[in-house]
Order: structure tokens, then sequence, then C-alpha cells
């Protein structure tokens, strides 16, 4: 999918998402993160997964070669804002690093399809661990 549908959709599910207070989208989340060159302030739907009190995030970019952008957007610039159903949450987000397989294979167990885009691309799959702040 050309990098333009996939913001087109992407804003339409924002939309949508925000319409509704994430009612009709699931386990989505709307995570919202700054360009780490433009600046510019951007929002992603994602499919979200907890961990105790931290939300998770898989920058599988559907096993694609490189990770979506927005994953170099929240490692360099970590502070951020999430919104779960309709509640805006202010999270601090960091790789998973070493807990990244433990993680990944919880995150396998609950959305399969997340294994087919592993088998996709030689790159690992990195997990985002967004805490909250305060």
């Amino acid at each position: 999918m050309g990098k333009l549908l996939f913001r087109f959709f992407s804003r339409i599910n924002v939309a949508l998402y925000k319409v509704t207070g994430g009612r009709m989208m699931g386990d989505l989340i709307i995570v919202r993160h700054k360009g780490a060159r433009s600046g510019k302030v951007r929002e992603t739907p994602l499919r979200g997964f907890r961990d105790g009190n931290d939300y998770m995030i898989v920058a599988s970019a559907n096993g694609n070669p490189k990770s979506p952008g927005w994953y170099y957007n929240l490692m360099a610039n970590p502070e951020t804002v999430i919104n779960d159903s309709g509640t805006e949450v202010a999270v601090v987000a960091r790789d998973a690093g070493t807990r990244r397989d433990e993680l990944w294979a919880r995150v396998v167990a609950e959305a399969p399809r997340f294994k087919g885009y592993e088998t996709k691309t030689e790159r690992v799959i990195p997990i985002v661990l967004l805490t909250p702040r305060g």
C-alpha cells in the first residue's frame, strides 16, 4: 500500500475513532507522535496490547523491511499522548529491549496475524512500551 493511501486510511480511522470514542475500533489506540525530523505532529491508529499499566504497540509495518515512521518518531520524542477509548493518557515511550521476546510471544498469542508479519521480514520487529506519566 502506498504511503499516501496509508495516510488517507489512517486519517479516516482516527476520525472514526474520535467520533465514536473508540467504541467501533476494537483494540485500537491512537498514538500521537512528533516527527523526528519534521517536528510535525501525527496521529496513528495502532493495535494496543497491555502489560500491567503499560500499553504495548508493535512496529510491524505489516512485515515491511523498515520499521514504521512512528517508531523512529517515538524513539526521538518519547513523551507523548495516546487516546484509549476516548481517554487521553500522557505516556513515555521506550523500546521493550530485553523483554521483547517475552512480549512478542504474548502479542502473537493474542493476535496471531503478527506472526505472519515476522515471516515477511528479516528485521526483528520492535515492541514499544508506553508507560503512563504521573
